[in-house]
């Protein structure tokens, strides 16, 4: 990385195996005159596992204060400290505190940049099985009421993977609630990532729900990946009224088709057709 002069930096640390530290990652602590963390016992175990001096450098800044913290740690690097940012594991910001953290100190106008490491939603997703070009981190979701249902609620028509992490004590009725409001979804539910007893479930929702629900004990740091949902196909009436309104805001045949096929997720050539079966005679110049 090289000295960073008047800057904050992000630095992702291990989600449970140590042997995940990178080169960069150790030197970025090393050579930050603050180390700001989400619980500083927590960082300060893993300096000491790297042999790295806590010194005087480590500073709490947690999801309960980081707001008021945000201000003190953009002055120091409007000063020109070198300020680390760690959370107790994985990429801040990422279902962790940081975001604003980061926020506060690029609307400064301050240099921030980031040691790319261990990630448990990436690392669960891309182990799920699931599709990966699309998707979304929803984190954990509310433990009740209205804001729960709203979510899951979302949930059921949200096309993207999506990954929710949950505590091991909730996981059985987090999955019967997630069956229940999105029906039979293919998923998994991933347990200890890079760590000894590292485990990864795979069905649908429903099985994966009754499996976990006859685990008496169990422990360790959950993701769940859930598979999206699948857009409805789209019948001949719903291309044909997609294609009247677009022939009707005087797109041309063939500007209809590109846009009705990638609305409604339909081949190019069945969106042309309709469209030149919708404008019959139309000249050259309209397709």
């Amino acid at each position: 990385m090289g000295d960073v002069s008047g800057a904050l930096v992000v630095v992702a640390t291990p989600i449970g195996n140590l042997g995940d530290v990178s080169e960069r990652m150790r030197a970025a602590l090393e050579s930050a005159e603050v180390i700001c963390c989400e619980d500083t016992r927590r960082t300060r175990t893993l300096l000491s596992a790297l042999a790295i001096p806590a010194s005087r450098r480590l500073v709490s800044v947690h999801a309960h204060n980081e707001a008021a913290k945000a201000e003190w740690v953009a002055a120091r690097v409007a000063e020109g400290a070198t300020v680390a940012y760690v959370t107790d594991a994985g990429t801040p910001g990422v279902s962790d505190p940081g975001s604003r953290l980061v926020a506060v100190v690029a609307g400064r106008g301050l240099t921030v940049t980031a040691i790319p490491g261990p990630s448990a939603a990436l690392m669960a997703l891309v182990v799920s099985g699931l599709p990966t070009e699309r998707f979304c981190v929803e984190g954990f979701l509310p433990r009740k009421g209205a804001e729960r249902a709203e979510r899951l609620a979302a949930l059921g028509v949200e096309e993207r993977t999506a990954i929710v992490f949950e505590a091991p004590s909730r996981l059985a009725a987090t999955l019967h609630d997630l069956d229940v409001a999105l029906g039979e979804r293919p998923a998994a539910v991933c347990r200890e990532l890079t760590k000894l007893h590292e485990e990864v479930r795979r069905g649908s929702l429903g099985e994966l729900a009754r499996a976990i629900g006859e685990v008496p004990v169990l422990r360790g740091e959950v993701v769940i990946v859930i598979g999206g949902a699948l857009r409805r196909r789209a019948g001949d009436d719903d291309v044909a009224r997609a294609v009247a309104a677009e022939l009707g805001s005087g797109a041309t045949v063939r500007d209809t088709a590109a846009v009705v096929a990638a609305s409604l997720g339909v081949s190019k050539r069945r969106a042309y057709e309709a469209a030149l079966k919708a404008s019959p005679g139309v000249g050259e110049e309209r397709r």
